[in-house]
């Protein structure tokens, strides 16, 4: 029988066992369809109550990590732990003070940009075409706002080498599954986003993670990797990378662009927060080498579900060869809205709003948390523990903040002890500054006790001796 190993840490002893399950699941201790302990059975084994195994594997169920059938017990989903992040809340899960586990951007409670454009479609003479699937003219006019919003950050692509679809995840994912076999090597940086993760699952892509630092991926080492394992494909997000929040520089750029061209390789570009930086996309440096995808919905409006495929036309006719895969998912109402506020600068402006916040909300962070916070802005924090600190996901538990544990990110097994948060998930400044308040504190008192546990255990001078 299974039986878990639980974390001594502050948080609820149903939650250092959900936890435990995702270890083993990770580590590949629990393998899908394995079968989990009965409940009173563990709870014995364990010496606990059985209402704590009963809440447990409920929070796990929650979390898609296990699956129960009445009469046949509790199995391992074939899924992951990132799939919880894509999950709604349940009205009955643990509440925290502040849920920063989701990479979602600020959204200002004051805007009245939408209410406007609802006003004016309603009085539209073609209102009622919108109530229809999208047009062949619609289509055209999403490509011409699209080529018009990539020209702004410095690349030129004419209508016929643009696809639309609904959002980065679904080109993301007409990607893969139009230029890559079941069972292709693909590469990817070494912590990548789980959007990533849950499509090359789903379409059985083995993934290969290249090792990074500070300034993205290391040329080097996709290098290696390249050669390793003959990939033709790579998934990089150069601006603002999800989880780790780095952005690639010029020279940085050039060199992977480099490696690139020399094994041929075809690089995914996801854009998605790109629009956030100041540097060129990737695909600039690649031209017939790239296939990029991005969207409005960390830069504008996560609601609108409005995203392109920016690739040479030979790419474009294996993602989507009948033109109907991505473009048919795109609801009409949301593609005018993204083109009326492409046309008329409201993107423009929502996007200088959002670079904005992501800019005061990553100096507070810096201000409660220090050089803990690396120099670069982004929406997403990468809090990595440090010598001595153990358990950051509970750590921030305990401090009523909800993070994504490294776990969801790392390709392979051996993930780091840290979290993700989404800054910009936080509904305002006075909530993100208390909680990260909180963790600051939390972080404080720990190093404090190392450093005290540290002393205790260091042996006794030579005049500590001679004085007894």
């Amino acid at each position: 029988m299974w039986l878990p190993r639980l974390v001594d840490d502050d948080q609820p002893l149903y939650l250092a066992l959900v936890d435990a399950i995702s270890r083993a699941i990770e580590q590949g201790e629990l393998k899908p369809g394995d079968r989990l302990p009965p409940q009173r059975r563990l709870a014995w084994a364990l010496g606990l109550n059985p209402s704590t195994t009963m809440q447990a594997y409920r929070e796990a169920a929650r979390r898609h990590l296990v699956g129960g059938e009445v009469g046949r017990g509790t199995y391992v989903l074939a899924s992951s732990r990132e799939a919880s992040l894509f999950l709604l809340k349940q009205a009955d899960a643990q509440p925290v003070s502040l849920d920063l586990s989701t990479n979602l951007p600020a959204i200002d409670r004051e805007d009245q940009d939408l209410p406007r454009s609802l006003f004016e479609l309603g009085a539209a003479a073609d209102l009622a075409e919108l109530q229809g699937y999208a047009s062949a003219a619609g289509m055209q006019r999403g490509r011409l706002a699209v080529s018009a919003w990539l020209r702004g950050r410095g690349l030129e692509v004419p209508p016929r080498q643009l696809m639309l679809c609904a959002g980065a995840q679904q080109g993301l994912f007409a990607a893969l599954l139009g230029l890559c076999e079941p069972g292709e090597p693909i590469l990817v940086e070494a912590l990548t986003s789980p959007g990533i993760k849950a499509a090359a699952r789903q379409l059985r892509l083995p993934l290969h993670g290249v090792a990074m630092d500070g300034r993205g991926i290391l040329p080097d080492a996709l290098d290696r990797l390249a050669r390793a394992t003959a990939a033709r494909v790579a998934v990089l997000t150069p601006c603002m990378q999800n989880p780790t929040g780095v952005s690639m520089d010029a020279q940085r750029r050039e060199a992977i662009a480099v490696v690139a061209r020399r094994h041929d390789l075809l690089v995914i570009e996801d854009d998605v927060y790109g629009a956030l930086g100041d540097e060129a996309p990737l695909a600039a440096l690649l031209a017939e080498r790239s296939v990029l995808v991005g969207s409005l919905s960390k830069t504008v409006a996560p609601g609108l579900r409005f995203g392109f495929i920016a690739a040479d036309g030979r790419w474009l006719a294996r993602i989507d060869p009948e033109a109907q895969g991505t473009g048919w998912a795109l609801s009409p109402l949301c593609l005018r809205i993204a083109c009326q506020w492409i046309e008329d600068g409201t993107a423009l402006r929502r996007l200088h709003w959002q670079r904005q916040e992501v800019a005061r909300r990553w100096r507070l962070a810096r201000k409660m948390l220090g050089p803990r916070v690396p120099a670069c802005a982004s929406p997403h924090l990468w809090l990595a523990a440090q010598v001595g600190e153990s358990g950051l996901s509970g750590i921030c538990r305990s401090a009523g903040i909800e993070a994504a544990a490294a776990q969801a990110f790392a390709v392979g097994p051996g993930a780091p002890d840290a979290v993700r948060l989404s800054l910009t998930a936080a509904p305002g400044l006075v909530a993100l500054k208390g909680a990260l308040q909180a963790l600051a504190d939390r972080l404080a008192a720990g190093q404090q006790a190392n450093a005290c546990a540290a002393l205790s255990l260091s042996p006794p001078s030579r005049q500590d001796v001679s004085n007894d």
